[in-house]
């Protein structure tokens, strides 16, 4: 069943760009633009995650952008570090936190869940089981996005591989009773697979190498977006 219109703009769509070479130098506008262009013929919330040395080329673009990681440490002397604050003013929209290729403290994601919702940026906690969903939830990020580190990048879809993931991880942010909302990845090459997730409750999808090494970005984009509806 499809459904309502608001519900639809609803639903998110993160790409995140990791650091693949096919989004290197001038490569991610290309990627940018395709996915504005979609984002406003399905009106569908798109969110493009690209390294932090690209995070400037593409805030000219009307998609939302998250930083693929942000660092608890403050603001001042801190060589190297990603900055709550100082991203903000580069029109950083949000951030993926603990992803499970960037593993932090719960103390991190604690303090940054924190930092990110008073500077109004949207939060997306990454976990890898239904325990840390249940507990990160807790904390009311704007996402939990499911992602079991053993199906990232395999082509082995959550949504098929491991549906009871979904179900019970959107059980385990429902125990919240709050504002998130669950997203899932790890796998997701298709818009079948895409379809299967949200159909097994998920608000969204958080995709990598299925899009980014895709061949043809604007007939995968535009087939996950309409699988989101």
């Amino acid at each position: 069943m499809r459904r309502l219109h608001k519900q639809q703009v609803d639903n998110m769509f993160i790409i995140n760009c990791k650091n693949y070479n096919e989004i290197s130098g001038e490569k991610i506008n290309k990627l940018a633009t395709i996915a504005e262009k979609i984002s406003k013929k399905y009106k569908i919330q798109i969110a493009l995650a690209p390294p932090h040395h690209q995070l400037a080329s593409i805030k000219k673009s009307k998609l939302l952008v998250f930083a693929q990681h942000l660092d608890d440490a403050k603001v001042g002397s801190t060589t190297g570090y990603m900055i709550p604050e100082i991203v903000k003013k580069s029109k950083v929209n949000g951030a993926l936190i603990n992803h499970s290729e960037h593993r932090i403290s719960s103390k991190e994601i604690t303090n940054l869940v924190k930092r990110l919702k008073k500077l109004k940026m949207k939060t997306v906690v990454c976990v890898k089981n239904v325990r840390e969903a249940e507990k990160y939830a807790k904390l009311n990020p704007t996402y939990i996005a499911i992602e079991p580190p053993e199906l990232i990048g395999t082509g082995r879809a959550i949504s098929n591989e491991r549906p009871e993931l979904i179900t019970k991880s959107l059980l385990a942010v429902k125990k919240a009773r709050n504002s998130t909302k669950l997203l899932c990845g790890a796998g997701i090459v298709t818009s079948e697979d895409v379809s299967r997730a949200i159909e097994l409750g998920s608000s969204g999808i958080l995709v990598a190498s299925g899009i980014v090494k895709s061949r043809n970005w604007n007939r995968d984009i535009e087939g996950f977006a309409k699988a989101i509806l």
